[in-house]
């Protein structure tokens, strides 16, 4: 191996993530994540070994290179994983090709157009209509018919690291019969996955199941925050506002689908069942290992969830392939979010709504204080992982730090 790679790191050989980087003397450009360390594509394109236009990688987002279609993203990727093991191969020797992640700054990886979020983990939905509606009728009629939705704002998708400030909103205090504004008391995150399109279609045109994949390049972290106090006043009718568009949190390294291969599984039962647009065959789940921190200001994390992505009821080809049904286009560098994971288990739950039930019971962090909600201060970490037969591939994590509102 040209280049040391710590025991069980995220970033693998069988991983090889793309993001956007820079550094003091490197401006803003594509780069792969492989141990502790990032390969330089704009560096290694000066070598002359890719046959395609490599401006590409000298752009500050990877739309451009996502473009260039699976065929030749996919051979980026593995002509990368055999150069690494190969001791005389292009990059040995050249040191310069190589940073430190600790000694680089990440970016948005993509320029995202469009933003989708679903909410497609049953027993996340079933909690929430338990909370808040008949626990007998948790689900509402359409649930298990189709990938529920919406669109999500894209502006304010931020990569992690970044901090927020805690949204203000109107909220409907308990027994009152008029809102008031104020800065949300009940500031949650969610627990998500997000795939990313590399592919555009033309508006009238859809993506069938059975192509669907094709049309994914990768996935991110994604914590979607959610105010649950400004929520619950405006979501009726029509759902989803200030509650969720004042900030969401990805993680910067792409991972594609290629290296998620081998983490493969069967979804869920879909009972009743599904209609012939959304039937698919094959395994279309991935088992990956998912948890959350919370990390009070000048504190030790606490872990407060063990969730997976394997548990989502709709997949991903389901969610894209409904999502076009109607004809609706989509670009390269859209995000599409899975809706809060959450598990059988109290402990894999993906949400403080959830985790501490609407506040009746709190978790009580490393330094002895207790939570409902997120408290200003609070850092949030969210990390995914991989791992079958030797195998790791991960995501690093997405984090972000809660300040007072303005």
């Amino acid at each position: 191996m040209i280049i040391n790679i710590p025991e069980n790191s995220d970033f693998s050989i069988h991983n090889i993530p793309f993001g956007i980087f820079s550094t003091a003397d490197r401006s803003p450009r594509a780069g792969v994540a492989i141990g502790e360390h990032i390969l330089d594509l704009a560096a290694v394109a000066e070598l002359d070994v890719f046959d395609f236009n490599t401006a590409v990688l000298e752009k500050d987002t990877l739309n451009d290179f996502i473009s260039l279609g699976k065929t030749i993203t996919k051979r980026v990727r593995t002509n990368i994983q055999h150069w690494l093991q190969q001791e005389d191969s292009a990059l040995a020797d050249k040191p310069e090709l190589f940073v430190m992640q600790s000694e680089a700054s990440m970016h948005m990886p993509v320029s995202i157009g469009d933003y989708t979020d679903f909410y497609s983990s049953i027993e996340h939905a079933t909690n929430v209509g338990t909370m808040f509606r008949d626990p007998k009728n948790a689900l509402m009629p359409n649930w298990k018919h189709i990938p529920v939705g919406y669109h999500g704002r894209a502006s304010s998708i931020i990569v992690s690291g970044e901090s927020i400030h805690r949204p203000k909103g109107q909220v409907l205090p308990k027994d009152a019969t008029a809102p008031v504004f104020q800065a949300s008391a009940r500031l949650d995150f969610e627990l998500e996955m997000g795939f990313i399109t590399g592919k555009s279609t033309a508006v009238g045109e859809s993506i069938s199941i059975q192509d669907a994949e094709d049309y994914i390049f990768g996935m991110v972290l994604l914590n979607d925050w959610s105010a649950r106090d400004i929520q619950k006043w405006e979501y009726v009718p029509l759902g989803p506002f200030l509650a969720k568009n004042f900030a969401s949190h990805i993680s910067p390294w792409i991972v594609t689908l290629e290296a998620l291969e081998p983490f493969r599984v069967s979804g869920p039962d879909q009972e009743p069942k599904v209609l012939p647009y959304l039937e698919y065959e094959g395994i279309k789940n991935y088992d990956i290992k998912l948890e959350v921190g919370i990390s009070p200001d000048g504190s030790e994390e606490e872990t407060v969830c063990h969730s997976n992505f394997k548990y989502m009821y709709w997949n991903m080809a389901q969610q894209l392939a409904h999502h076009t049904v109607n004809g609706c286009n989509i670009n390269v560098g859209d995000l599409y979010g899975s809706g809060t994971i959450s598990g059988k288990d109290e402990n894999s739950y993906g949400s403080m709504l959830e985790l501490a039930w609407m506040g009746t019971k709190p978790i009580k962090m490393k330094d002895g204080s207790e939570r409902k909600f997120i408290n200003d201060g609070d850092t949030v970490i969210m990390r995914g992982s991989a791992e079958k037969d030797g195998i790791k591939v991960g995501f690093g994590e997405v984090s972000a730090k809660v300040l007072p509102a303005k």
